[in-house]
């Protein structure tokens, strides 16, 4: 099994080099990555400007490693595209410093490569940690994520859909196979002034909450210590809504 290793984080960030050693035992991996950190970037595609990939000396023997100045769906799109001569059999990302949960999924990065995936019809997994912490401890992801991995490879996906794991960062008590819970953002405007009084924005405020009492979801699975397994799909569509639509008076 050929397994392309990605993440938002950037090429140096310690979970990918975790989750680089998680894939080693799986089959042959390659790792392309944004040169730089890319949080939050969603699904962004590089069209207007050049895309420039370099070789990364040395990153682990026996692991081909690339550099990519574009974000993180970039990365499996050149590799799909044919800068990767070889056939990729799974994609993986992460492993994240700091939990996908919920809504998190429309601005992460690390889940956009596993949807770019997708896209091009193989089967992928996004991984996270639920530790922000420079020095967080990536190791209990490392069996985690092989034998996630592994059972993809194995059972394999349906089309358009994605893994996305949650993987907490206290004491793992198991997996749960979980659905999207719901976010409490607490974003902020901050408004300043530059040295020379012209004003200037952050997006700011306190990290986002949510609902971990409601069980089944994957806010209440990391909540409680659980490996949380969501499988997301890149059909959007609300079917729910679809016969309530029909009913709406519109003329035009």
């Amino acid at each position: 099994m050929h397994i392309l290793v990605s993440n938002d984080d950037g090429i140096h960030a310690p979970g990918l080099r975790a989750l680089t050693e998680a894939m080693l035992p799986l089959g042959k991996v390659t790792v392309i990555a944004p040169e730089t950190n890319q949080s939050a970037t969603g699904h962004k595609k590089t069209l207007d400007s050049p895309l420039r990939i370099r070789p990364v000396q040395d990153y682990r023997e026996g692991v081909n490693a690339f550099a990519v100045n574009g974000s993180p769906s970039d990365c499996t799109a050149v590799a799909m595209l044919g800068f990767i001569k070889e056939q990729i059999d799974l994609v993986v990302s992460g492993v994240n410093m700091g939990p996908n949960l919920a809504q998190d999924v429309t601005y992460s990065g690390t889940v956009a490569v596993a949807l770019e995936a997708a896209i091009f019809g193989l089967p992928a997994v996004a991984f996270s940690l639920d530790d922000r912490a420079l020095d967080a401890d990536y190791s209990p992801c490392i069996p985690v994520a092989r034998e996630l991995a592994r059972a993809t490879g194995e059972h394999k996906l349906p089309p358009m859909t994605i893994l996305n794991v949650n993987i907490p960062g206290t004491p793992i008590r198991g997996w749960r196979v979980t659905r999207q819970g719901v976010r409490e953002y607490r974003d902020q405007l901050v408004e300043r002034d530059d040295p020379h009084g012209r004003p200037y924005y952050w997006i700011g405020g306190e990290r986002p909450a949510g609902d971990v009492k409601t069980e089944g979801t994957d806010l209440w699975a990391v909540h409680q210590g659980y490996v949380s397994v969501t499988p997301i799909q890149l059909d959007l569509t609300a079917h729910t809504m679809i016969d309530a639509l029909h009913k709406w008076n519109i003329n035009f």
